[in-house]
């Protein structure tokens, strides 16, 4: 059985050290869950499962009991090669993610030439009422949508959402920061007329100004559009 298989291999990979510095970090899952393997041997692992004739019955078998399954499940569909196939299961596996690194860490390589199927999901994840579903949906736009692909109306999207959800919030407040630094004069005004909550515009004005990719200038005036909470 592939998913005993995998049980095994994890408690052989584990690192209990790393593992108490990832219950610190991932304070959404339940700290039993996490075995504590460092992303490469995952990686790694996830590649060997690709290979396997029986990997879909391990796709299949959700929810998944521990953090490192749901991390390998992610790995697995970044390098599925049918895109069809690849974002059904993402669409699939995505209401069971219950963490920033699995959703952050699940980018499928497959959807960079396949950018109007991608839209269409994006457009139904977008409206979700389960956080890390939005947060997912959010962080394609940014990763795939800020560069030649990029339309005024995906700003509009994003800003659009309100939620009170802390993740949801930070990748909205990421988005726009990444925005300012690819397509300034087309997300500054958003920030100009105030269109997102106060504490994610304030958010975005923070990491912008982080940012080596915004001028000093850029800077400086994005400070002066802070707002009070």
């Amino acid at each position: 059985m592939i998913t005993a298989d995998i049980h095994s291999e994890l408690i052989k990979l584990q690192d209990k050290g790393y593992r108490d510095m990832q219950v610190t970090i991932i304070p959404t899952v339940d700290p039993d869950s996490i075995i504590g393997v460092r992303t490469p041997a995952l990686r790694s692992l996830a590649k060997e499962l690709s290979k396997r004739e029986d990997v879909s019955s391990f796709l299949a078998d959700l929810p998944h009991r521990y953090f490192e399954e749901n991390q390998l499940h992610a790995f697995i569909l970044s390098g599925m090669k049918d895109a069809e196939k690849c974002i059904k299961h993402v669409d699939e596996f995505l209401p069971y993610v219950d963490n920033w690194a699995t959703c952050d860490q699940m980018s499928p390589k497959v959807f960079k030439k396949n950018k109007e199927l991608l839209l269409e999901y994006v457009d139904k994840w977008i409206v979700s009422d389960l956080t890390y579903v939005k947060r997912f949906a959010v962080g394609m736009l940014m990763e795939h949508f800020l560069d030649e692909d990029f339309k005024t109306s995906y700003l509009t999207k994003v800003s659009k959402i309100r939620s009170e959800e802390y993740y949801v919030n930070m990748m909205i407040a990421w988005y726009f920061a990444t925005a300012l630094a690819k397509q300034y004069d087309a997300a500054l005004p958003f920030i100009e007329k105030q269109k997102l909550s106060i504490w994610t515009h304030n958010k975005t004005i923070q990491k912008a100004v982080e940012s080596y990719r915004i001028t000093p200038e850029q800077k400086e005036y994005l400070k002066s559009l802070k707002r009070k909470a």
